[in-house]
C-alpha cells in the first residue's frame, strides 16, 4: 500500500513539472508572442488616427500569468484524474471475471471451503490483489472460516466497502483543492487589474484611457477563463466520483452475488 502511495504521489509530482513546462513552453512560444503582435497593430493603427475597436482574441484573453497558471493547474487536475480513472476503469474490468472464486454452478460454500477458496485470490498478482472485489472477497471469507457465521461475513464486506468508498473520497481532495484555487486566482487577477486601473485614473481624466481599458482586460478575462475552467473541472470530477461510486457499489453486489448468497453455515 505504501509503495502505491508513493508511487501516486511521485505521479502528482511529475504531473505538475510537466504541466508547468508544457504551458510555460507555450505561452513563450506562442501566446505572449502573438498577443504582443495584435496589441502593437492596435497601437500603430491608433497613431495614425484610425478608430480602433479593441479585438478579444484568445491570444488577448488567455495572455497573463493568471491564465497561465490557471491552465497549469487545469492539465495537473486533468492528470490526477485520469490516472484515477485508469485505475477505476481496470477495478471494473475485474469484476467482469465470474470465476474469481472457482465456484461451481449450484454448489454452497461451507466455512470448510472458504480457506481454499481464499489461495486463488491470495495468488493474485500484487496490484489485482490490493483491488477493492479481491480485498473484500476475502475479508468475507477469512470472516466466515474464522466465525462460521454469514452475517459476520456480509459485515466485513461492508466494512471493507465502505472503508474503501472513504479512501476514495478523501483521495480527490487535491483535485477539490485545484477546483478551489482556480477561481481564486482568477479573483487575483481581478484584483491585479482593477488595481492597476485605479493607479491609471489620473491619465484617464486626461483623456488617455488606453491604460485603463487594458488594466480592466486582465481584471475581467483572468476571472472569465477561470469560471470556464473550474467548470469543466467540476464537471470530470463529478464523472470520476460517479464511477467511483459505481465501482463500490458493483463490487457489494458481485460479493453478494457471488459469494455471500452461496454461504452456508454449519
Amino acid at each position: 500500500m505504501r509503495s502505491k502511495h508513493t508511487s501516486e504521489f511521485l505521479f502528482q509530482l511529475f504531473a505538475l513539472l510537466a504541466a508547468i513546462i508544457l504551458v510555460h513552453t507555450l505561452y513563450v512560444a506562442l501566446v505572449r508572442p502573438n498577443a504582443a503582435a495584435i496589441m502593437e497593430e492596435q497601437l500603430a493603427r491608433e497613431a495614425a488616427g484610425e478608430t480602433v475597436v479593441a479585438e478579444r482574441t484568445f491570444y488577448i484573453v488567455v495572455k497573463d500569468y493568471e491564465q497561465e497558471a490557471c491552465f497549469i493547474l487545469f492539465l495537473w487536475a486533468a492528470a490526477i484524474m485520469a490516472y484515477k480513472a485508469r485505475r477505476t476503469l481496470g477495478e471494473h474490468r475485474l469484476l467482469n471475471e465470474e470465476a474469481l472464486l472457482n465456484v461451481g454452478e449450484g454448489t454452497r460454500i461451507l466455512a470448510d471451503d472458504a480457506r481454499q477458496l481464499s489461495r486463488p485470490l491470495q495468488a493474485l498478482p500484487v496490484p489485482q490483489r490490493e483491488f477493492l472485489l479481491p480485498r473484500a472477497l476475502l475479508a468475507g471469507l477469512q470472516r466466515f472460516s474464522s466465525t462460521r457465521n454469514i452475517q459476520d461475513a456480509s459485515a466485513a464486506v461492508g466494512e471493507v466497502c465502505d472503508t474503501e468508498s472513504d479512501k476514495l473520497d478523501s483521495e480527490l481532495s487535491m483535485v477539490r483543492y485545484i477546483a478551489w484555487a482556480i477561481p481564486s486566482i482568477g479573483f487575483i487577477g481581478t484584483v491585479r487589474g482593477i488595481g492597476e486601473a485605479l493607479g491609471q485614473a489620473h491619465r484617464a481624466v486626461e483623456g488617455d484611457i488606453a491604460g485603463v481599458t487594458a488594466s480592466l482586460g486582465v481584471a475581467f478575462n483572468s476571472t472569465f477563463i477561470a469560471l470556464v475552467i473550474s467548470i469543466v473541472v467540476m464537471f470530470f470530477m463529478h464523472q470520476l466520483q460517479l464511477m467511483q461510486e459505481r465501482l463500490v457499489l458493483d463490487s457489494h453486489a458481485y460479493c453478494d452475488k457471488n459469494m455471500l448468497s452461496l454461504l452456508k453455515s454449519d
